[in-house]
């Protein structure tokens, strides 16, 4: 849940790279939500046969697109390619599977032009010792 929750606060954040766990969570999330919405659409009586789809699924779907988006691309860019191969998924049966592959890819080693590896955490190199600084004393009292 920390994952989905994770994708969900970057929304609308299109740079960077997410690990494939933040990813394949949110992909898990997403589909126990639908699951959850297509029952309460059947129980309801909102589904529509002729479009497939019915009122609380549709609601879930256009509210979490961008999110959706966001994080394949943000995926996509932990593997070294663009966010523009998420368009590969429209071509017929073939896009969908080579997608599939590229989200399930690790990520490359070290920083690639879409920034550092997440799994590296943080370098030594960011991390600056502090000066010690002014030894505190309560106000008013003299040393």
């Amino acid at each position: 849940m920390n994952w989905f929750m994770t994708a969900l606060k970057n929304y609308a954040v299109f740079s960077g790279r997410s690990r494939r766990s933040e990813y394949w969570y949110f992909a898990l999330f997403y589909l126990m939500l639908y699951v959850v919405c297509a029952i309460v659409d059947g129980l309801t009586g909102s589904f529509d046969r002729a479009s497939g789809i019915g009122l609380f699924t549709g609601v879930l779907t256009l509210a979490l697109l961008i999110p959706s988006l966001s994080v394949g691309v943000r995926r996509l860019h932990d593997t070294g390619r663009s966010g523009w191969w998420l368009l590969i998924a429209f071509v017929p049966l073939v896009g969908a599977i080579i997608l599939l592959v590229f989200l399930a890819q690790d990520s490359g080693a070290g920083a690639n032009r879409f920034g550092a590896n997440p799994k590296a955490g943080v370098p030594l190199s960011a991390v600056r010792p502090t000066a010690p600084s002014k030894s505190w004393s309560a106000p008013g009292v003299k040393r």
